[in-house]
């Protein structure tokens, strides 16, 4: 099976998609396989960009992309 990669704009509509039904009351599982991805990619998703905005994630990968070149 191929893999996608998801750009940071789509992981945060995703992850706001996610929010929006969770408050729904629909459960994680639920809201995982509407999504389309595993569970450890939701949470690695939350963890990483759980409380930012798309810019704000931009510059976060433009500052991480500086610091290892």
């Amino acid at each position: 099976m191929a893999r996608k990669r998801y750009t940071t704009e789509e992981i945060i509509r995703k992850l706001r998609e996610a929010d929006v039904l969770i408050g729904q009351g629909q459960t994680v599982a639920d809201v995982i396989r509407h999504l389309g991805v595993s569970d450890v990619t939701y949470f690695r998703w939350r963890k990483e960009y759980g409380g930012l905005k798309v810019d704000q994630a931009k510059r976060f990968k433009e500052l991480e992309k500086k610091t290892l070149d």
